[in-house]
């Protein structure tokens, strides 16, 4: 069955239409959902409150084809409406991975998914999500423009600040993890 043929089917009230449609994109809308918010209990929530209102408003669905590309608009936006509910408390998370990898992850790559996530805990929701939403899920940023409700000039000099800031974090922290790893070896 068809994306178009179970959208149809869900618009009738068909719950197992309606999961079938929203399985396969779980587990990236989890993910950016994490991404954005850094918090794994926020981000179940968000991703819970973007289906709620995909279930709710699946009748107002235009374009059945561009399914994907709406319910990533409704967790993106539930993302940002629970960041800006619970801005005044800052709080810290860890990353983990989401399927094991296949291979054994060496020091090298830890080291590099710390500065990852030090450089975009430096960065607000809104141009995380500008990150995520392009370099992540691969939206051209026309779509991220339309997800945002941004004008696209917008998104583009939101996205060139994010990445310079990120830039400049990855430099300034390249050096802090190199560092302590260089003197342990000069040490020993």
């Amino acid at each position: 069955m068809n994306q178009g043929q179970l959208v149809d089917r869900a618009r009738k009230g068909d719950h197992d239409a309606f999961a079938e449609l929203v399985r396969a994109s779980l587990p990236r809308l989890d993910t950016a959902a994490r991404l954005i918010l850094r918090d794994t209990e926020l981000a179940r929530d968000a991703v819970q409150d973007g289906l709620f209102r995909a279930w709710r408003d699946l009748r107002g669905l235009r374009d059945v084809e561009r399914f994907d590309g709406w319910i990533y608009k409704l967790v993106v936006h539930a993302c940002l409406d629970l960041a800006r509910r619970r801005r005044r408390r800052p709080f810290e998370v860890e990353i983990n991975d989401l399927h094991a990898p296949l291979v054994p992850d060496s020091a090298d790559h830890l080291a590099d998914r710390e500065l990852v996530d030090a450089v975009l805990r430096q960065l607000g929701e809104r141009e995380r999500a500008i990150v995520v939403l392009h370099y992540y899920l691969g939206l051209p940023l026309t779509d991220v423009a339309a997800v945002l409700h941004l004008p696209i000039g917008t998104v583009k000099s939101r996205l060139h600040r994010a990445l310079g800031v990120m830039r400049s974090g990855m430099a300034d922290g390249a050096g802090a993890l190199i560092a302590p790893r260089i003197a342990g070896r000069d040490v020993a």
